[in-house]
C-alpha cells in the first residue's frame, strides 16, 4: 500500500514555494499577477469592461483595477464578491444558486455578496485570498475572468519552482482524511485525501481525470451510463442524484481505478469509513 501511494506522488509531484505568496498570504505582487491574468482573458474574450478585485485570506482588499467603460458600482461589487469567496472559501456562484433554490435567509449575512464572479485562490491546498470580477458581459463571463486571474497566479508559482519537492507529514495527511480535504491543488493536478461515510452524488468532471486509490473500506462504484437529474454546479462540473445504467464495481483496499474526464461516476454505496486518495489531472 505504501508503494502505491508513493507511485501516485512521484507521478504527480512538483509544487509551489512562497515566492509570490508569502507564508500562504496574498502579496501585492501576487495580486498584480491575478489582475494581469484576468485582464488578458478580458481582452481575449472582447469583454466590454470589468473590475477585478483581489483580497487576502481574511477578505481585506489588496488591489483593484477598473477597466475602461465599466459602470461605477462595479468596484464595490467586485470587492464584495472577492471578500465573500475568501471568507467562505467557496465560489460565490455556490451561494447565488443556494438562494435561487429558496434559502433566501442567507442574504441577511453581513459583508455577503452572493453573486457569481468570486473565486477563492488556493495555494498548497489552502485559501490564500480570492478574486472578484464585476462588469463583464455576463455573470458567467465575470466568473471566467476571475478563474483566469486565479490560474495566472497558480501558474506563476508553479513555473517559479518546477523542481520543488513537496513533503506532507503523516499528521497532516491523517488529519485530512478525518473529514476529507485537498492536500495539494495546482493548475494541472490536485491530490485529495477523500473520506466517505455513505453514498454520494453522481458526478461528471469535463476536464478532470480522477485516479482513485483505495486505502480503507469498501464501496459500490458505478461508471458510465447517464446522470439522473444532472445540473451544472460549477465550471466543467455536473452533479446528479444517481446514474442510470453504467458499469458497477466493488472497490476494496488496494484497488486503483481511473475515471477519464467526461465520464459519469457515482459512489452508490460506501462503508463508514471509506478513505481513498484522488489524483485529479486536468487537461
Amino acid at each position: 500500500m505504501k508503494y502505491g501511494i508513493l507511485v501516485l506522488f512521484l507521478m504527480f509531484s512538483g509544487l509551489l514555494q512562497a515566492q509570490v505568496v508569502d507564508k500562504k498570504g496574498m502579496s501585492l505582487e501576487g495580486a498584480r499577477i491575478v489582475i494581469v491574468g484576468a485582464v488578458e482573458e478580458a481582452k481575449k474574450l472582447n469583454a466590454p469592461g470589468g473590475v477585478i478585485a483581489v483580497v487576502d485570506e481574511g477578505g481585506n482588499l489588496v488591489a483593484v483595477e477598473r477597466l475602461d467603460n465599466t459602470f461605477a458600482a462595479g468596484a464595490n461589487i467586485s470587492i464584495g464578491k472577492a471578500r465573500t469567496a475568501a471568507i467562505f472559501k467557496r465560489p460565490t456562484k455556490v451561494f447565488e444558486d443556494v438562494i435561487k433554490n429558496g434559502r433566501t435567509s442567507m442574504v441577511a449575512l453581513a459583508d455577503f455578496t452572493p453573486l457569481q464572479g468570486g473565486i477563492p485562490i488556493l495555494i498548497d491546498g489552502q485559501v490564500v485570498g480570492a478574486v472578484g470580477v464585476s462588469g463583464a458581459a455576463s455573470a458567467e463571463q465575470d466568473e471566467q475572468l476571475a478563474i483566469a486571474g486565479a490560474n495566472a497566479l497558480v501558474n506563476h508559482q508553479s513555473n517559479q519552482s518546477m523542481a520543488a519537492v513537496t513533503y506532507l507529514d503523516k499528521k497532516k495527511v491523517s488529519a485530512a482524511f478525518v473529514k476529507g480535504m485537498p492536500l495539494i491543488e495546482v493548475e494541472n493536478y490536485k491530490v485529495h485525501a477523500s473520506h466517505r461515510e455513505a453514498a454520494g452524488m453522481a458526478e461528471i468532471h469535463d476536464r478532470d481525470t480522477d485516479i482513485i486509490y483505495v486505502l480503507e473500506g469498501t464501496a459500490t462504484f458505478v461508471t458510465g451510463g447517464k446522470v439522473v437529474d444532472g445540473k451544472t454546479t460549477g465550471p466543467d462540473e455536473i452533479r446528479g442524484t444517481s446514474i442510470d445504467g453504467g458499469e458497477t464495481r466493488k472497490l476494496v483496499r488496494g484497488d486503483v481505478i481511473i475515471v477519464p474526464d467526461g465520464t459519469p461516476h457515482w459512489f452508490k454505496q460506501a462503508t463508514n469509513p471509506f478513505n481513498y486518495y484522488v489524483v485529479k489531472v486536468t487537461r
